[in-house]
């Protein structure tokens, strides 16, 4: 937030987390007992505490922050936590499935049928096909979720992702920071895309990320 505000954009930048919760996740679900995370996992001192204490974190951040957006915010196992992030927040702020959903339609479908997420993240390589990746956003779109086409670590220059967020509409898409050439080349690729397709045919989805044009069409 310092950072926005010293940058001259106070009130007009919104904040998304990638939480990753599985990197510290210390003890599943189990029938009756809720899950425990480690937040003190990088440090000498364990701070373990239970999914319904990371719910509460969560909701602070909200409550003090222009919190958005939240992927990976329990473990891709804590299915339990994961209902309950999307009835308590997902009115107001987008819940991600990544390592939860993986691209893939059996796990898409699973999420959609208990409410575990309202947003996907798109990611090629984790199902291995185009044709399973348009499936999945196919899937997601007819579930009223948001989708955000994504990058990978160990990301190259091939700007591929861009097309794909345009061509399905995602209105989002997760690229990284505009720090090294594997990124910029999908901005440099969505502005070629604009100035093919006419800044008036490609509208900037912004504050409506969540229900770009196709929720309107």
């Amino acid at each position: 937030m310092e950072a926005i505000e010293a940058a001259g954009y106070a009130g007009k930048c919104t904040v998304g987390l990638d939480v990753a919760a599985s990197e510290f996740k210390v003890k599943s679900s189990a029938q009756g007992e809720d899950a425990m995370y480690d937040l003190g996992m990088w440090d000498e001192a364990s701070q373990e505490i239970k999914g319904s204490e990371l719910m509460d974190f969560y909701a602070n951040l909200i409550k003090d922050f222009p919190v958005v957006t939240i992927e990976d915010g329990f473990d891709e196992d804590d299915w339990p936590n994961w209902s309950e992030m999307v009835a308590k927040f997902g009115k107001d702020v987008q819940i991600v499935g990544d390592d939860l959903t993986v691209t893939n339609p059996v796990k898409i479908k699973r999420a959609v049928e208990e409410k575990s997420a309202n947003a996907l993240l798109l990611k090629v390589n984790q199902i291995g096909s185009i044709t399973e990746a348009i499936q999945a956003v196919k899937d997601a779109k007819a579930a009223g979720w948001g989708v955000m086409t994504s990058h990978r670590s160990g990301e190259t220059e091939d700007t591929y992702i861009a097309d794909l967020a345009v061509g399905l509409c995602t209105g989002q898409i997760k690229t990284g920071a505009p720090c090294r050439s594997e990124r910029l080349a999908k901005y440099n690729q969505l502005l070629r895309i604009e100035e093919e397709l006419g800044a008036e045919n490609v509208p900037y989805a912004g504050a409506g990320f969540r229900t770009p044009l196709w929720m309107n069409n």
